[in-house]
């Protein structure tokens, strides 16, 4: 493990992100990480795809979201 020098900015927005996710500044800055290397990795994936993939992968069985009404 080591240290990583980020700009100031960047670390006011993994903080205020890491505040509405429930997780440790640590923790979100390696969420963006692993998501950041996933996407560079599988260009041609959207990033809900990637997430369907990762969440199967652990055995998470995420319920379809269901369409919203035309006109809502």
């Amino acid at each position: 493990m080591g240290i990583v020098s980020i700009d100031e900015e960047l670390h006011d927005q993994l903080r205020r992100a890491s505040k509405v996710s429930y997780r440790s500044i640590n923790a979100q800055a390696a969420y963006w990480i692993r998501i950041g290397m996933l996407c560079e990795t599988n260009p041609g994936l959207s990033f809900s795809q990637i997430m369907q993939r990762e969440l199967a992968a652990a055995g998470v069985a995420a319920p379809e979201a269901a369409a919203e009404p035309a006109g809502a």
